[in-house]
């Protein structure tokens, strides 16, 4: 009797066993069916996209298109003055927001983990991050451009700069937290200073990271309008003068796109195809420095 009532129990344990295996694979299926669908819906619409800005951007590309300044209405031109304007503002933006964030971020990383300040600077660098870059330009346009009157590239620099900063010092201090303690203490035990230390052994170990920020940093100000339509504002002739008015690919995007005229909506999607193929070689560029490292 108690050998057939342990049989009975077994035979019923493997039954329910069986059921909770079924009722997950169920539950695994519905939810990669759910995942795969939400991929296939996302890629859907990327690849629209990539093949529109193809397809109408590819048709603007000329000479022209790098040597003119923006055309009056109905007439022939190009965006040199755009592209040289987008160029030296985000370049310049890089070169002062990449050391602030680098050393910020070293700071928190190397020197006060858990202080007060390095909670202070978080806290105030997540709101950075998160903010919508239009309040930064008009923060900058209060600050900057109404005290001085004048809208300026310098302006839109500082405004770039401001975007780029948040994202090299997160992606700084996280790259530094990932390098093995056993570094450091190996450098310390042969008598080298903090400071070498972390410039020779800590920072050369987390350069592809770091470089990756940086280069994300400058993707993501590319395509900026907003904060530039507050600060640099727009300048239909060519301007190398940081202080007066300038040009960008993104405001004269989104100038041009919204005219009735034929040949700046061409060349809008001219410079939508040349920001795209930009960021796109910046992201492939950061992925395989992550991948090396």
């Amino acid at each position: 009797m108690t050998t057939s009532h342990s049989l009975l129990s077994a035979a019923e344990q493997t039954r329910q066993r069986q059921a909770r295996y079924n009722s997950r694979k169920r539950v695994n299926q519905i939810a990669l069916t759910l995942a795969l669908a939400a991929m296939a819906f996302g890629l859907f619409w990327l690849v629209w996209i990539l093949w529109e800005t193809i397809r109408l951007g590819v048709g603007g590309l000329s000479l022209a298109l790098f040597t003119e300044m923006t055309p009056p209405p109905n007439e022939a031109g190009g965006i040199s003055n755009a592209i040289f304007g987008s160029f030296v503002m985000v370049m310049m933006a890089t070169f002062v927001g990449t050391p602030i964030g680098i050393m910020a971020g070293v700071y928190l990383a190397e020197y006060d983990t858990h202080g007060w300040l390095a909670s202070i600077t978080r806290f105030v660098n997540d709101i950075l991050l998160s903010a919508p870059s239009i309040v930064i330009g008009l923060f900058v346009y209060a600050v900057v451009v109404a005290r001085f009157k004048s809208f300026s590239a310098y302006a839109g620099i500082l405004a770039l700069a401001l975007i780029v900063i948040p994202v090299v010092i997160r992606t700084t201090e996280n790259m530094l937290l990932l390098v093995p303690a056993g570094l450091r203490e190996a450098a310390y035990a042969l008598g080298t200073p903090k400071w070498k230390v972390i410039s020779m052994v800590t920072l050369r170990a987390a350069r592809a990271g770091v470089i990756t920020g940086v280069l994300l940093g400058v993707a993501r100000i590319a395509g900026e309008t907003a904060p530039l339509l507050f600060t640099a504002l727009n300048n239909q002739f060519w301007n190398s003068d940081l202080s007066k008015p300038m040009a960008s690919l993104p405001v004269t995007i989104f100038k041009f796109a919204m005219s009735p005229y034929e040949n700046w909506q061409q060349l809008a999607w001219a410079g939508v195809f040349l920001i795209t193929v930009a960021v796109l070689g910046l992201n492939i560029l950061a992925r395989v420095l992550t991948r090396q490292k």
